[in-house]
């Protein structure tokens, strides 16, 4: 039998760390989340708040399957592939994957009529700009197959709200860290490839050490910069990107960040102070295609959507990492 089609919400990627968060988030505002996932990076066991439907993007076939079966209100597109470093060996990976991928979604999504789509897009389309306080406006020049391959979805959802209506509302990520405060589903990759995690990890014996990779950066402790975001708090403005659709808003693009920038070692002192346990490091060389520095300046996400990143200081998203970490949930 269908879900009601006014609350079911198709989430590619659900079984992932950011889409699962979506999928609690979704069903505590009274939607009905169905994570569609191939399972190459999610896990099964993350997905507890909805059905499940396994498939690949690529796959139209079972897109439409899936479509019919549900009939979904939107979707919320998180199934991507985000290894830059593996973007730069492979990018024929990234173009498939998430390019491709993405087109044969929204064709699938325009032949049953769903018109509406909340994109996870990336501060990677920014590309490198050292210095400069990124806002929605701010030219994109992505320097890695991953950047751009999210650039090209963005500019495919363009296109097709010109020909077809389609309405979108991206969001450009900065970093997301932190966990489920009530650790229901939290951040776990293989292999790991995100700064708290691999910190995590080597506090608790389970890696030699964190590998800090490039220290002659120019920033003031040769680390690069990010700005750091938790992921409830990104999950919030998906909701609300979701509401705004439903009210028959147009189409929107908004960063999520917080405007305040991290250092590599400024993290790594920060989850010493507090797990009160010290993270072995090893200084390693720059990896391709990281840029120096990366930071919001932008607050139309908090203008227009009402968006408020309480949770994100970074106490409160390695404290919540931790928490979740400590369960052993991702031990499978």
């Amino acid at each position: 039998m269908s879900e009601n089609p006014r609350k079911t919400v198709l989430v590619t990627g659900g079984a992932g760390y950011i889409g699962s968060h979506a999928c609690k988030a979704l069903a505590a505002n009274g939607f009905v989340p169905v994570t569609y996932d191939n399972l190459s990076t999610g896990w099964r066991d993350a997905v507890k708040f909805g059905p499940f439907e396994k498939g690949d993007l690529s796959d139209r076939k079972r897109l439409d399957a899936v479509f019919a079966t549900y009939s979904p209100m939107a979707v919320m597109h998180f199934a991507a592939l985000s290894d830059v470093g593996q973007s730069m060996r492979e990018p024929a990976l990234y173009w498939r994957n998430n390019a491709s991928g993405s087109l044969t979604l929204i064709q699938a999504m325009l032949a049953a009529g769903c018109k509406r789509m909340v994109f996870s897009s990336t501060c990677a389309t920014y590309g490198e700009q050292d210095g400069v306080m990124l806002d929605e406006n701010s030219a994109q020049m992505p320097i890695n197959a991953y950047g751009a391959s999210k650039l090209a979805i963005e500019q495919m959802l363009g296109n097709f709200d010109a020909s077809d209506n389609m309405k979108s509302v991206i969001f450009r990520y900065f970093n997301v860290a932190g966990a489920d405060p009530e650790a229901e589903v939290g951040e776990h990759h293989r292999p790991e490839s995100h700064l708290v995690p691999l910190m995590l990890d080597a506090i608790d014996g389970k890696r030699a050490n964190l590998t800090v990779y490039g220290t002659d950066y120019a920033t003031p402790d040769g680390t690069c910069i990010r700005d750091y975001v938790h992921v409830t708090d990104l999950i919030d403005a998906h909701v609300s990107g979701l509401k705004w659709l439903l009210d028959g808003k147009g189409s929107r693009v908004f960063n999520l960040g917080t405007g305040k920038g991290f250092s590599v070692r400024e993290v790594v002192d920060a989850c010493q102070r507090v797990t009160g346990r010290p993270v072995p490091i090893t200084d390693g060389p720059r990896r391709p295609g990281d840029c120096t520095q990366l930071i919001s300046g932008s607050g139309r996400a908090s203008a227009e959507l009402g968006w408020n990143p309480a949770r994100s200081t970074m106490n409160d998203m390695i404290a919540d990492a931790w928490r979740w970490h400590q369960t052993g949930s991702f031990e499978r």
